[in-house]
Formats: structure tokens, C-alpha cells, sequence
């Protein structure tokens, strides 16, 4: 038992070790081989007359970098709100659950800022109860967003995506509801969203 506790010791000793060498020789930026954390969150609140709705979105996520430029990611979409429209009804009440996958490309990634272009899909259910009935929409879509990244230190970077092409199909439900489905395409900042990054 002694034996293998210390061959486990050994084994993460070595693998500390080789990840700060890693570290001190790549400094701010990417590689092949980098391993990374990553999220976003966001909180939105509108109002129109008596009709109000409120909700925050919540969205961590891993990359791994197969080539110098190129970075396969893995992301959760979590997302719960609330929605009236006024007329004296109970509130909807929101919950969502999602995943997403995709690639990216990096211009600079060896450099403190990079530009880049992805292109992921992604699946969501989102659960809507206002206490007497409930229904439960799934959506998939498919992205080509625009980012950028920052590195502040050699590990942490600020980051952002907005813009790019999107498609969506929702079935609002199922049970005989029509599909929703949408297009939209853009480089504005208008839909822009904010988060962090952390380098392994």
C-alpha cells in the first residue's frame, strides 16, 4: 500500500513539475497542448408597462488546444428567470439546462491579445412552470461567433464574444406547439458578452 501511495505521489510530483516548467517558458498565451477554463455570466431585466421578465444565465466551460492555432472547447449552459406579461397572471418561472461543443480559431494565441472565430452547436432545455401547468422547450443551435482574449497574467485573461452567425430551432414545448426557428447575423456589439479565462 506504502508503494503505491508513493508511486501516486511520484507520478503527481512529476506532473506539477512539468506544468510549471510549461508555465515559466510559455508565459501569457497559447500553445499546443494548453489547457484552460473558461465561463461566462450574465444577468438581463426588462420592462414594458405592467409586462416584466428577469433572468441570469450562467456558462462554464473547458478548451483544449490540438494545434498552435486551434482549440476544441466543451461548455454548460445553465439559465433560470422569471417572465409576466402583465395581465395579472402568475409569474413564469424559468429553468434551463444545456451543452455545447465546438472549435476554435485563434490569429495571435501565442500573444497577450488574440482575436478569434468559432463554430459550435448546442442543445437546451429550458423548463417553464407558473404553477398550475408546466411545458418543457428543447433547442439546438449552431453558432459562428466572433471573441477575443486578453491575458492580464500569465494564467488569467479576460475575454468576449459577440456578433457572428447563428440558427435556432425550439419546439416551444412539443404537443402540437409550432417550432420556432431563427437566423441571425452580425459584427455589431449588440449582443456582446463578457468572461473569464484561466490557463492550466
Amino acid at each position: 500500500m506504502k508503494k503505491i501511495i508513493l508511486t501516486v505521489a511520484a507520478v503527481f510530483a512529476l506532473t506539477f513539475a512539468n506544468a510549471q516548467d510549461k508555465k515559466e517558458s510559455t508565459g501569457e498565451g497559447f500553445s499546443n497542448g494548453d489547457l484552460y477554463l473558461t465561463g461566462t455570466a450574465g444577468f438581463d431585466s426588462s420592462k414594458t408597462g405592467d409586462a416584466k421578465s428577469s433572468g441570469f444565465t450562467l456558462s462554464p466551460g473547458v478548451g483544449y488546444f490540438i494545434a498552435d492555432n486551434i482549440a476544441i472547447e466543451g461548455m454548460l449552459n445553465i439559465s433560470s428567470g422569471t417572465e409576466n406579461d402583465g395581465t395579472g397572471g402568475d409569474d413564469i418561472k424559468t429553468t434551463g439546462f444545456g451543452i455545447a461543443a465546438g472549435v476554435k480559431y485563434f490569429w495571435t494565441p501565442a500573444s497577450k491579445f488574440s482575436l478569434s472565430v468559432g463554430a459550435n452547436i448546442s442543445y437546451m432545455s429550458t423548463k417553464y412552470d407558473d404553477g398550475t401547468f408546466d411545458a418543457t422547450g428543447k433547442e439546438i443551435g449552431f453558432n459562428i461567433p466572433l471573441g477575443l482574449n486578453y491575458f492580464v497574467s500569465n494564467d488569467f485573461a479576460l475575454t468576449s464574444t459577440w456578433g457572428g452567425f447563428g440558427y435556432s430551432s425550439n419546439d416551444n414545448g412539443g404537443n402540437g406547439a409550432d417550432k420556432t426557428t431563427g437566423f441571425n447575423l452580425g459584427v455589431d456589439l449588440s449582443s456582446i458578452s463578457f468572461g473569464l479565462l484561466y490557463k492550466l
